[in-house]
Formats: structure tokens, C-alpha cells, sequence
């Protein structure tokens, strides 16, 4: 039997980018749903609340649009990062997270 090793920093990379993406687009309803089922009300209102960053940047100024998202995409690595060194067992819930989010 042969295990896979899972690198948890680029998976959280991954899931960050995917996560920003979601929060910005138009199927933000149904990815904050799941979020919501599978990793819990901390992080679903974290999305809520990095959705709200994105839509005021945007609103403001185009020029701070990439800014926002490269800045809310370092956050979520961190959060990310953290949880999933404190919760290994959460590793598929975000894997199917990034996988389901916009390209």
C-alpha cells in the first residue's frame, strides 16, 4: 500500500486562490454554501466578509482590484494554512472546496 504525501501549504495556496475567486463571482451563493456545510460559520463569514472587501475595492477604484484580491487571497493562505495543520482531517472538504470553486 503506498500513501501520497499531501504538501498542506500548496494545498492551501490552491484553495485560497479558488476561495478569492468564489467570493468575487457570480456563484458566490453556492460556494459560500458549502462552505458553510463542510468547514463551518468561522470561515463561511470570513467569505462573507472578503466578498464585501472585493465588492468595495471594486466599487472605489479598478486600479485596487488586484491589490484586494492578491491581499485577501494572502489572507485566506494563512487561515487556510492554519486550519489545516490544526484539522488534517478537513484536507478533502477544501480539496473538493477548490475543485468546486470558478476558474
Amino acid at each position: 500500500m503506498s500513501q501520497s504525501v499531501i504538501h498542506q501549504p500548496r494545498v492551501a495556496w490552491d484553495a485560497a486562490r479558488a476561495f478569492v475567486r468564489a467570493a468575487g463571482g457570480p456563484g458566490y451563493d453556492a460556494f459560500s454554501g458549502r462552505v458553510l456545510s463542510r468547514l463551518g460559520t468561522e470561515l463561511y463569514g470570513e467569505l462573507a466578509n472578503t466578498r464585501q472587501r472585493l465588492l468595495t475595492a471594486s466599487i472605489e477604484s479598478s486600479d485596487s482590484d488586484r491589490f484586494t484580491v492578491d491581499v485577501e487571497a494572502s489572507k485566506w493562505r494563512v487561515r487556510l494554512e492554519d486550519l489545516l495543520r490544526t484539522r488534517p482531517d478537513l484536507i478533502p472538504a477544501v480539496r473538493e472546496l477548490t475543485d468546486a470553486a470558478p476558474r
